[in-house]
């Protein structure tokens, strides 16, 4: 459904919501909006996703430190072909850098990271020395 200008109107928030989203998409800096990410904590072990097509291997980067995980990146603008100009320019572009913060420690030399169509997946184990530890009284 498009929203047409009276609505836009009526809804001065939801349009400025909009405008922000929509500035945040095309920034050619980094953008905490940009990649959304998806992340699951299961006991001792935390996995995040993220889709990040058109990103190559070699332009991501991935740090962990104590309990963060800052993945950072770019994608290359696409050039209009011959003479032609854009009708329509909607597909993110540019440098981009999120840092996650985990309820643990990360135990940085276990981290794996797979990238397949698209989709960056990260398995990062809670530190050791962090884990719960079982006291037993005497």
């Amino acid at each position: 459904m498009t929203t047409t200008y009276l609505e836009r109107l009526l809804d001065p928030w939801k349009e400025f919501d909009r405008m922000n989203r929509l500035l945040n998409m095309t920034a050619s800096s980094g953008s905490s909006e940009y990649p959304a990410v998806n992340v699951w904590v299961n006991g001792d072990k935390a996995v995040i996703t993220t889709e990040i097509p058109g990103v190559d291997r070699e332009s991501m980067d991935i740090s962990v430190s104590g309990n963060t995980v800052t993945l950072s990146g770019s994608r290359p603008a696409e050039e209009p072909e011959e003479e032609g100009s854009y009708h329509r320019h909607e597909l993110w572009h540019g440098k981009f850098s999120k840092t996650i913060k985990l309820p643990f420690n990360i135990d940085g030399d276990k981290v794996k990271a797979t990238y397949r169509n698209g989709v960056l997946r990260i398995s990062l184990p809670q530190l050791e020395a962090d884990k719960p530890r079982k006291i037993n009284v005497s």
